[in-house]
C-alpha cells in the first residue's frame, strides 16, 4: 500500500480560510477518490498559515480491474440482412473491439448492440496527479486574489507544491500566466525558529519532518497545545482563562508554532468596565484575558446573559495572554510590544467612557436622527418610534400593567441610544452592553437598563436568551419592526444574502415567544405594524408567512425534533393550520410536542388508524373544516346500518369534549375522547353492520361523508392526520 501528500505552500492565509479550506478538503477528497475506485485507510488534513495539506495512507498502487458494459446503436442500424452496417463497425472500433464482440439485447426500447469489455485499473500515481490540481482549484472562499500575470485565483499567493507519492515526487503543475509552479520534495519549516528548506523523502515523514522544524501542522494537535499553554500561562499568575473558543480557533490557524506570551496594563484601567477590557483583547488584539481564578470558566463576550452577567466577571487581572508565532527566546520583547499597544487601546477606551457618561444616556437620542437605518426607511431614531409603537401593541395583546407597561416603554426609547456614544462608535460589538450601564449611570430602573442589553438577545445562534419581560418584548419589538420595514421594501433574503439578517430575527422572535411562553398574536402585530407604515398588508403577509412557517417548521424539526410528518401536520400547507399558526405560536408548539410524545408513547397508534382512514376518505366531500356538531349536517333518516347510528351518537358526545380541549388547550382529553369513539368508527368500516362509503346512492354517500367529515374535523383541532406517515 502506499501513502500520497500534497503540501500548497503560500503567503500567510487569512486564518478562517485555513479552518474553512481543510472542512471542504475533508468532503472533496474522499468523495474524488471514491469515485475513481481508490479505496484509503486514512485520509489526513493539515494546515498552518503557510500551508494546506493532505496526507492520504493506504492507498493502492493501481485502480482494479472493472467489468463494464457499453450500449451501441439499434439492432435495425447495426444490422442489415445479417451484416454489420457502418454504425456497427464504427461503435466497435469506438471501444477498441472487433465486430465479432458485440451482441445484441432486447430492452423495453427494442433491441441494441451491447459490449461488455474489461477495463484495466489505471495507475493510482496517475489519478492523483489530475485529481491534485482539481483539489486545489476547486477551494473556495471570499475575496481570492490574482497575483503575477495570470488568471489564476487563490487565498493568497501559492509559491510551492510538494507531491510525493511514498518517496517519489509526482510532477503536478499550476500555470499562472508566465509563471509555473511545479511540484518538488522540498517544503519550508518556521520562517524564523527554522528558515532553511526541509527535504522530505518520503510522504509519511510530512509531520514529523515539519515538527522538527517547528512546525505543528495538525490543527487539532495545536490547538490543545495553545489551550494548554494559555491555561498554564494564567494558572502561574493566580488566574483562570474565560471560555473564547472563537479566539482560540483563530490563533491556533495564526501561528504554526506556538508560544503563550504573558503581559500586563495598569491597574487604573480595571476601573473601565470589563466587557470594554475583554473586548479590545478578544475582539480586536486577539489576547487572552486573565480572571481571578476563583472566577471559575466564566462566559464570553458574546455569551453573556444580563446585567447580572456575573459579579465575577469584575475579577478580571491586569494581565493578559497571547500567542506568539515568533522566537520564544524573545518573549519579553514581544509582550512589551503587546503592552504598548493595549495600553493604547484602553486608554482610548477609557476616555470615551468618560466622555460618555458626561451627559445622561436621554440626551442622545437626537443625535440618532442623524443615523441612517435604512435609505427609504429613514433614521435609527423614526425606527426607535416604530419600536415604541409595536412594544405597546404587544403590552396591549398581554394586558399589563401600567407598571410594567412603563417601563417597556422607556427602554424601548432608550434601546439604541447607545449607538452614537463614542464607545459604540468606536467598538460596535458592545452596543447594548454599553447602552445598559450608561442607562444605570443616568438614574434608569434595573428593569430598563437590563432591558437595553437584553433586547439584543440572542446574538447568534448559541446564545443565551432574554429573560426579563421587558427586554424580551423589546427585543421581538425591534425585530418586528426590521422585517415588516425590509419586507415591505421588498428586500427579501435569497441564498445565502441577508444583509438585515432577518432569517436570525425570525428565529429570534419565535425562539423568546417559545422560551418566555407568550400568548402573543403575531399575525396581528404583523398586520398592525405594517398599517402604520402604511405597507399594503395583502401584499407584504404572504411573502410574511411563508417566511415565519419556514422558520417554525425548522425550529420544530431541526431544533425540537419533531418528526417532519408532526411537523406537517400542525403546520401543513393548508391556509387554516399557518394562520393558526401565526396567531397562536404557543399553540403550534405545544401540539408538535403533544404529538411527538403520543407517538413516543404509542397512544397515536390506537387513533391513528380510524382517524387517518377518515381524513382521506373525508377528502372527498366538501364538509366545512370548522363544522363539529352533527346536528343539521347529517340525516339519521338515511342511515341504513346500526353503526352509522353508533358513529352519529358518538360524534354527539364527543363534541363537548372537543370543545373543552379546545378551549382548554387540553390536547390529552381530546385524544382519549378521539380513542373513545375508534372502535364505534371501525365497527362503521369493518364490522359486521359496516358500510360502504361511497354508496351508489348519492344521498347516502354524502351522508356518510358528511360523518367522516365531522370526525376529521375534531381531529383537526390537534392536526392533520392525513399528513401523518404510521410510524
Amino acid at each position: 500500500m502506499s501513502e500520497f501528500l500534497l503540501e500548497v505552500g503560500t503567503e500567510e492565509l487569512p486564518a478562517s480560510f485555513v479552518a474553512d479550506a481543510l472542512q471542504q478538503w475533508r468532503s472533496l477528497i474522499p468523495h474524488s477518490l471514491s469515485d475513481n475506485n481508490l479505496t484509503t485507510k486514512s485520509i489526513q488534513v493539515y494546515g498552518t498559515p503557510r500551508r494546506l495539506a493532505v496526507l492520504i495512507t493506504g492507498l493502492p498502487t493501481k485502480q482494479p480491474d472493472r467489468e463494464e458494459e457499453f450500449k451501441g446503436p439499434a439492432a435495425q442500424a447495426a444490422y442489415k440482412e445479417g451484416k454489420p452496417t457502418k454504425a456497427a463497425e464504427g461503435f466497435a472500433r469506438s471501444r477498441g473491439v472487433s465486430v465479432d464482440a458485440l451482441e445484441l439485447r432486447t430492452t423495453d426500447k427494442g433491441e441494441f448492440v451491447f459490449v461488455r469489455q474489461t477495463i484495466v485499473g489505471r495507475l493510482t500515481a496517475e489519478i492523483l496527479a489530475e485529481l491534485a490540481t482539481r483539489w486545489i482549484l476547486k477551494l473556495e472562499g471570499k475575496r481570492f486574489m490574482r497575483w503575477g500575470d495570470g488568471d489564476l485565483k487563490f487565498a493568497r499567493r501559492i509559491e510551492r507544491l510538494v507531491a510525493l507519492f511514498d518517496d517519489a515526487v509526482l510532477p503536478i503543475e499550476l500555470i499562472n500566466g508566465s509563471e509555473t509552479i511545479k511540484s518538488d520534495r522540498i517544503t519550508v519549516g518556521h520562517r524564523i525558529l527554522h528558515p532553511a528548506p526541509v527535504t522530505l523523502d518520503r510522504a509519511q515523514d510530512y509531520v514529523t519532518s515539519l515538527r522538527a522544524a517547528f512546525v505543528d501542522v495538525d490543527t487539532q494537535e495545536r490547538r490543545i497545545k495553545i489551550q494548554e499553554q494559555v491555561q498554564a500561562a494564567a494558572q502561574t499568575l493566580g488566574g483562570n482563562l474565560a471560555t473564547y473558543p472563537e479566539l482560540l480557533d483563530e490563533v491556533t490557524n495564526l501561528v504554526e508554532w506556538s508560544s503563550a506570551v504573558v503581559g500586563n496594563f495598569d491597574e487604573e484601567f480595571l476601573n473601565l468596565p470589563p466587557e470594554v477590557i475583554t473586548t479590545v483583547m478578544v475582539t480586536h488584539q486577539r489576547y487572552f484575558p486573565i480572571f481571578k481564578a476563583e472566577s471559575g470558566n466564566l462566559p464570553g463576550v458574546s455569551d453573556r446573559p444580563s446585567a447580572e452577567r456575573t459579579e465575577s466577571i469584575n475579577t478580571l487581572l491586569p494581565y493578559f495572554i497571547t500567542v506568539s508565532n515568533g522566537d520564544p527566546v524573545k518573549s519579553d520583547i514581544i509582550a512589551a510590544g503587546n503592552e504598548r499597544v493595549i495600553r493604547a487601546r484602553l486608554a482610548d477606551g477609557q476616555f470615551f467612557y468618560k466622555s460618555d457618561l458626561a451627559q445622561p444616556l436621554e440626551s442622545y437620542l437626537p443625535k440618532l436622527e442623524k443615523v441612517t437605518f435604512q435609505e427609504d426607511l429613514g433614521s435609527v431614531r423614526a425606527k426607535v418610534e416604530r419600536i415604541e409603537k409595536i412594544a405597546k401593541l404587544i403590552n396591549n395583546q398581554l394586558r399589563l400593567d401600567a407598571k410594567q407597561s412603563k417601563e417597556i416603554e422607556r427602554a424601548a426609547l432608550l434601546c439604541k441610544a447607545d449607538l452614537v456614544t463614542q464607545m459604540v462608535y468606536e467598538f460596535p460589538e458592545l452596543q447594548g452592553i454599553m447602552g445598559q450601564k450608561y442607562a444605570l449611570a443616568s438614574g434608569e430602573s434595573e428593569e430598563v437598563a437590563t432591558a437595553i442589553f437584553e433586547h439584543y438577545l440572542p446574538r447568534g445562534a448559541n446564545d443565551v436568551m432574554p429573560q426579563t419581560l421587558t427586554g424580551q418584548i423589546v427585543g421581538i419589538a425591534d425585530r418586528l419592526d426590521t422585517l415588516v420595514s425590509i419586507f415591505g421594501l421588498g428586500m427579501l433574503p435569497t441564498g445565502s444574502s441577508d444583509p438585515f439578517a432577518l432569517r436570525r430575527a425570525a428565529n429570534a422572535i419565535i425562539n423568546i415567544t417559545w422560551m418566555a411562553d407568550l400568548p402573543i398574536n403575531l399575525y396581528a402585530l404583523l398586520e398592525q405594524a405594517a398599517k402604520e407604515q402604511k405597507i399594503p398588508f395583502e401584499i407584504l403577509f404572504p411573502q410574511l408567512q411563508d417566511f415565519f412557517m419556514q422558520r417554525i417548521r425548522n425550529q420544530l424539526q431541526d431544533e425540537r425534533e419533531i418528526d417532519y410528518d408532526l411537523v406537517n401536520a400542525v403546520c401543513g400547507d393548508d391556509p387554516e393550520y399557518r394562520l393558526r399558526a401565526l396567531t397562536d405560536l404557543l399553540d403550534v408548539r405545544d401540539r408538535a410536542l403533544f404529538l411527538q410524545s403520543i407517538r413516543s408513547d404509542r397512544t397515536l397508534e390506537q387513533i391513528y388508524e380510524t382517524v387517518n382512514r377518515s381524513t382521506r376518505l373525508a377528502a372527498q366531500g366538501d364538509l366545512d373544516t370548522s363544522q363539529l356538531q352533527p346536528e343539521g349536517v347529517v340525516n339519521p333518516e338515511l342511515f341504513q346500518k346500526a353503526s352509522e347510528r353508533a358513529f352519529y351518537d358518538g360524534l354527539f358526545q364527543l363534541v363537548p369534549q372537543t370543545q373543552r380541549a379546545k378551549a382548554e388547550r387540553n390536547y390529552r382529553l381530546l385524544v382519549e375522547s378521539m380513542g373513545e369513539i375508534a372502535p364505534v368508527v371501525s365497527r362503521f368500516f369493518d364490522g359486521e353492520d359496516s358500510v360502504l362509503v361511497m354508496d351508489a346512492d348519492l344521498a347516502v354517500r354524502r351522508n356518510r361523508l358528511e360523518l367522516l367529515g365531522l370526525l376529521r374535523n375534531h381531529a383537526r383541532v390537534l392536526g392533520d392526520f392525513g399528513a401523518i406517515v404510521k410510524g
